[in-house]
């Protein structure tokens, strides 16, 4: 069936899911820890790079301010200082065997007021050489007299470049300053390939003043872009992407820059490059997901056949039970879940059987009312004060006329008539609370409260005669003796509910209101009334409709000491 196979391949869908979710999941779990071991592994080379370059740089600058210090002590720079005017040939060419031996491009000689005496490379602008005189202020004013600092010195021979300055002081002899000696520490390429060899990791220089910063030195040529100076402000580890492959980069802001913008240097590891050792357990865990896929995609099909058979015998024998055949049964040749359920649904055709004949009894001996409320309330003992309409009607001289007739044929008649009677009563809302001989008890009102209760038990017994004069047409046709009635109504406040005992009980009204109707039905039988429907003043106080009644005034009633007011009830205007 169509719906079967739609439910064999949802089940499939199902376990080829549940497998694929757990190796998905797997296979996500392995890929992400291998990109965190990566990623960790390389903020590991970046900080070891990042500290890696600080010592650098600093052992370099120790190494040229011992070096500069000795110059003190040299005769051709102490014969400088013998004469007021130093000569600029004899300076810069001592200074340029200085750089040559201290492995520098650029050196300057500075006195103590701040003037350039010479350099190594000849005349500078005046901006190139204020990064050197603002270390002397710095150098100056500290304890121990030499300063540090990032710079960037765009008109020598090492044009565009970022270097590292130094100025430390000459004595002649100490603690007297006489000048200053200022170096600059190139970072070059030269720089960031021994960077790179050490830490393995990429390196770029970068130098902007405005927005943007562009690289001045790289190990990735080319690939090393302009970067947001906003990225380079501050010490951070970001992933960007370099000539479209993913890099991991710390950025380390050049601090104390003393030239005008900014100086960073960027420490970059391919991802890429790191994840490639796992790369082949991860095409592994990916064929294994794939074969799982596959395996879990037979193993359901396998499955789904198998229980969509057991399956359509099962629906199909509930359109039998929906169809109202209690008496078929499955077959059980299984000991499994199913077989289990296939009991069950033999279980429940006998239990469906068995309520069904309650149910027919129950409404055959009940109204379907009093059965509704025994389903609801449980057969539960006691009652509830309401007001109803209790109607008695009773069949007149019918003693004489069953003393006539075999037993069997007073019952058959008596069945046909209260068939006639309980119908009417039922048209008009009201339960049968009981036969009692050839005595009708009828309520309205209760169980299921009705404002017009008195109205339609008035109905009721307006059209009972009509359906009386139908069955004594019969009943003269087959030679019969034809039948009269009395009927009494009252209405009044009563206990409605289950009355008898915990193993026996019946659903009925009591009150003195419930006496009052039986005897209205007795005066009945009166010929002085000449009235076959006697109805009560409650009665015809609670109706909301007018009928045409002639008042008989206060009767007595047998069982209560004051009269009541009755009305014979000839039709509804």
């Amino acid at each position: 069936m169509p719906q079967f196979r739609r439910f064999g391949t949802r089940l499939l869908l199902l376990i080829a899911g549940v497998v694929a979710a757990a190796q998905v999941a797997d296979y996500l779990l392995v890929v992400r820890a291998n990109r965190r071991n990566a990623i960790d592994r390389i903020h590991e080379n970046l900080a070891k790079g990042a500290a890696l370059f600080s010592r650098r740089v600093d052992a370099r600058l120790l190494e040229l301010s011992g070096r500069a210090a000795l110059m003190s002590d040299d005769y051709s720079i102490r014969q400088l200082f013998l004469k007021d005017q130093p000569d600029p040939a004899t300076v810069r060419s001592a200074l340029r065997s200085y750089s040559v031996r201290m492995g520098v491009p650029f050196m300057t000689l500075i006195s103590t007021e701040g003037a350039r005496i010479g350099d190594t490379g000849g005349p500078l602008p005046e901006a190139a050489l204020r990064p050197f005189e603002d270390l002397v202020q710095t150098a100056a004013a500290a304890d121990d007299p030499k300063a540090t600092a990032f710079a960037r010195l765009p008109s020598t021979s090492e044009d565009g470049k970022v270097f590292a300055l130094l100025v430390v002081p000459i004595y002649a002899p100490k603690p007297e300053i006489v000048a200053w000696i200022g170096l600059a520490l190139p970072i070059d390429h030269r720089f960031a390939e021994e960077l790179k060899s050490d830490a393995q990791v990429e390196v770029t220089f970068y130098y902007g003043t405005g927005e943007t910063m562009v690289p001045v030195e790289s190990t990735l040529p080319g690939a090393a872009g302009p970067r947001s100076a906003a990225d380079l402000a501050e010490s951070a580890v970001k992933t960007a992407n370099v000539s479209g492959e993913p890099y991991v980069t710390a950025y380390r802001p050049l601090l104390p820059l003393v030239t005008h913008g900014r100086a960073a240097i960027a420490l970059q590891r391919s991802l890429g490059a790191e994840l490639a050792p796992s790369l082949p357990l991860e095409r592994f865990l990916l064929v294994l997901l794939i074969a799982s896929l596959v395996a879990a995609a037979l193993v359901a099909a396998v499955l789904a056949r198998n229980m969509s058979r057991p399956l359509r015998s099962l629906a199909d024998h509930t359109r039998v039970i929906a169809g109202g055949d209690y008496l078929t049964r499955l077959e059980v040749t299984r000991a499994d879940e199913i077989g289990q359920l296939a009991t069950a649904f033999n279980q429940m055709s006998e239990g469906l059987a068995e309520r069904d004949r309650v149910r027919d009894l129950l409404d055959k001996n009940v109204s379907p009312e009093v059965a509704a409320q025994l389903m609801r309330d449980g057969g539960a003992l006691g009652g509830e004060e309401r007001e109803v309409t209790v109607l008695f009607v009773d069949l007149r001289s019918f003693t004489r006329l069953s003393e006539s007739l075999p037993p069997r044929d007073v019952l058959h008649l008596l069945n046909r008539y209260f068939d006639r009677m309980s119908s009417i009563v039922e048209t008009q809302h009201g339960i049968v609370d009981k036969y009692i001989g050839d005595a009708i008890m009828a309520i309205f009102g209760a169980p299921v409260a009705r404002d017009d209760h008195a109205d339609c038990a008035i109905r009721a017994a307006l059209g009972m005669p009509s359906a009386l004069a139908g069955l004594n047409t019969e009943l003269a046709t087959e030679g019969r003796q034809t039948l009269s009635f009395g009927i009494g109504i009252n209405t009044s406040r009563i206990i409605a509910g289950n009355i008898g005992s915990s193993r026996r009980l019946n659903y009925s009204v009591v009150g003195d209101g419930v006496n009052v109707a039986a005897r209205l039905q007795d005066l009945t039988r009166m010929s002085q009334f000449r009235a076959d429907i006697l109805v009560s003043a409650s009665t015809l106080t609670s109706a909301k409709r007018r009928y045409r009644v002639r008042d008989l005034g206060a009767a007595p009633v047998r069982g209560r000491d004051e009269p009541v007011g009755i009305f014979a009830v000839d039709g509804e205007e």
